[in-house]
């Protein structure tokens, strides 16, 4: 089951994957006995190059700006001779593989540390002649079932859409056994009037097998006892418990089709992206991280303003030394400067206002320099935002998220702060001559 309606502790989950992980690779011969599942390792939305054991954070464009080889960071020049002006290109699967869930963070760790064994030479030679793809093959994850977090606004987030009128479906990968304890445990406790988790939802639809649930459709069955017991059915109603079918199936019985539906969900790929690009739902990713992006940005607020004043002075001054330059460029064949303060200078005024203003230039970047390198540091100190790759660029995450998420947020139950009724709409999306063509009129 997903964790859009289950809060799953996620460093608990990952610490227990992580064991399990361990132990299948010890059971195989690797020497695992020192490693210690490290949850600051990796973050969310960072990429895995299979074929050089490294792990990377890339730009909204997939120009590669941080790696990690093993559990090392590289510096910024290893990574221009590594990668050059390579492109991540996810659809090369053989290559890259995305970490698009909060829960692949075990697996990259796993992974990492293992990079690390074979460059040390201490994976055992009969296990073979092991490259990195290799390597990345060999981890079999074991799926662990514990360790909910409670979220009592959550239930209550949902009986107001209920109780407004929407119709409310659940549907996930998970069985039913599964998903009726992860759901009495999470939910019950917290609606009123005796209600219990199936109350609130129109349809049920468990072992969905998504991402195929969103283009193929497979055998539909009703479950008709309490500890699973299921039978074939050929259609599906309203206030029915069911196993497998389809998105298409889902939307013939309830009569709802295309942008009528918000859907939400944890995974870009499994759910988000589907559901959008082959059905057109509207859709919303959860993305926990969130919660810590934001009051990591709250608290870096004033460093982050004094780094910006100190961007600008520099454009500042950097645009001064341009002016200063372009004037003694242009005396050669007796043209003016751009400006009157330039063209009323003398050679050698220009030549010493030039070297003034690179020593300010120089100045201000010893200033600009750690504050450019820690910024993000209060996320995570070797990936720096989830969000941003370098301090202006959006990450590949959130192209992703841009893309194929009409909304985003950390958690079903923020739908709380706002009534049912919200119609919630994106903020203009600015272009870079607009100041300048409101300023001026044009």
């Amino acid at each position: 089951m997903d964790y859009t309606l289950v809060h799953y502790n996620v460093m608990a989950w990952e610490g227990r994957a992580y064991d399990f992980g361990m132990a299948n690779l010890k059971s195989m011969g690797f020497p695992v006995d020192d490693l210690e599942f490290d949850p600051d390792l990796v973050i969310r939305g960072l990429i895995m190059d299979k074929v050089k054991g490294n792990l990377v954070k890339a730009d909204r464009f997939g120009y590669i700006k941080r790696v990690m080889h093993g559990t090392k960071m590289l510096s910024t020049r290893a990574v221009s001779e590594i990668y050059g002006r390579e492109l991540v290109d996810l659809r090369k699967e053989s290559t890259w593989e995305f970490l698009n869930t909060l829960f692949s963070v075990s697996e990259a760790v796993m992974f990492m540390q293992m990079v690390d064994k074979l460059d040390q030479g201490l994976v055992p030679p009969e296990l073979g002649p092991l490259d990195y793809t290799g390597l990345y093959n060999s981890e079999i994850m074991a799926e662990p079932e514990r360790f909910v977090e409670p979220d009592p606004e959550l239930p209550l987030a949902l009986l107001d859409q209920k109780e407004a009128g929407k119709k409310l479906l659940l549907i996930t990968n998970s069985d039913y056994l599964y998903t009726n304890k992860m759901m009495n445990h999470a939910f019950n406790r917290f609606l009123p009037n005796d209600m219990g988790w199936r109350d609130l939802f129109e349809m049920v639809i468990v072992s969905a097998r998504k991402p195929e649930f969103f283009q193929i459709s497979h055998p539909l069955y009703e479950v008709v006892t309490n500890d699973g017991l299921m039978r074939p059915c050929f259609k599906a109603t309203s206030g029915g418990l069911y196993s497998g079918g389809s998105a298409q199936m889902v939307e013939k019985s309830l009569d709802i089709h295309g942008d009528e539906i918000l859907y939400v969900g944890d995974h870009i790929f499994t759910d988000v992206s589907q559901s959008k690009v082959h059905l057109r739902w509207r859709t919303a990713l959860i993305c926990r991280e969130l919660e810590d992006e934001f009051e990591a940005l709250i608290q870096s607020h004033v460093q982050k303003e004094k780094l910006v004043t100190l961007i600008q002075q520099k454009e500042i001054v950097g645009d001064l030394f341009n002016q200063f330059r372009l004037a003694l460029q242009r005396r050669t064949n007796s043209r003016p400067a751009q400006t009157v303060a330039a063209t009323s200078m003398n050679d050698q005024e220009l030549t010493e206002s030039m070297q003034k203003s690179l020593i300010v230039m120089q100045r201000l970047d010893e200033k600009i320099a750690p504050l450019m390198e820690s910024d993000g540091d209060l996320f995570n100190k070797r990936w720096g935002w989830l969000s941003r790759a370098g301090l202006w660029d959006k990450s590949h995450l959130t192209r992703q998220i841009e893309k194929y998420a009409d909304i985003y947020t950390s958690r079903v139950s923020n739908f709380l702060h706002y009534t049912p009724f919200m119609y919630f709409q994106s903020q203009e999306q600015t272009l870079a001559h607009d100041v300048h063509s409101y300023s001026r009129g044009q």
